[in-house]
């Protein structure tokens, strides 16, 4: 089976490919093993505490086929999260270090009270670590927006916006195309 085809019982969001390279089985096993303990009873939490014992299982694939499982009985669509909400990200390769790209996103955002005509409610926070650089606030909507910013090498600086706790699908879409817009003017 390739990347692109996918089992009858497969949502879309993980490859079979995938799932048997990082798991040693195809997703049919994990379906099944899921049901056979009930998994469909449990929380999310619980069912990534199942598949965390079994031999060859990370947590990440722990977590991963918990969303997957969650997601082939309908508790979840592609892009929600365990609580309900959904984030979407957007990111931009820029010249020069993180502070350099941190630099560009104050300019970019210096004066701004809201974005789409949601306000600004708290923030913004910008605090670093060795490795990143972040820049953060809240929204009047109750969602939040969080620049996280490392160096992908020497020369260059992957920023990406990251807007989590959004109602929708649809808020997911809107938004992607707002921060895709703000993105393309961000240059140093």
């Amino acid at each position: 089976m390739t990347t692109q085809q996918k089992s009858p019982l497969m949502a879309v969001s993980i490859s079979e490919e995938a799932v048997f390279k990082g798991t040693g089985h195809p997703w049919s096993h994990w379906q099944s093993w899921l049901h056979s303990i009930n998994a469909s009873e449990l929380t999310h939490k619980e069912i990534a505490s199942k598949l965390a014992e079994q031999p060859s299982i990370s947590g990440w694939w722990s977590q991963m086929l918990a969303v997957q499982f969650e997601q082939s009985i309908g508790r979840r669509v592609v892009g929600q999260d365990c609580s309900g909400s959904f984030s979407v990200s957007v990111s931009k390769t820029l010249n020069g270090s993180m502070d350099d790209a941190l630099a560009c996103w104050q300019k970019l955002v210096q004066g701004c009270t809201e974005f789409s005509d949601v306000s600004i409610s708290r923030g913004p926070d910008i605090s670093s670590t060795e490795k990143w650089r972040y820049w953060r606030c809240g929204l009047a909507d109750g969602s939040r927006v969080n620049i996280n910013i490392y160096q992908k090498s020497p020369d260059k600086a992957s920023l990406t916006v990251q807007h989590d706790k959004l109602e929708s699908s649809e808020q997911v879409e809107h938004w992607r195309a707002y921060w895709k817009e703000q993105l393309k003017t961000l240059s140093n």
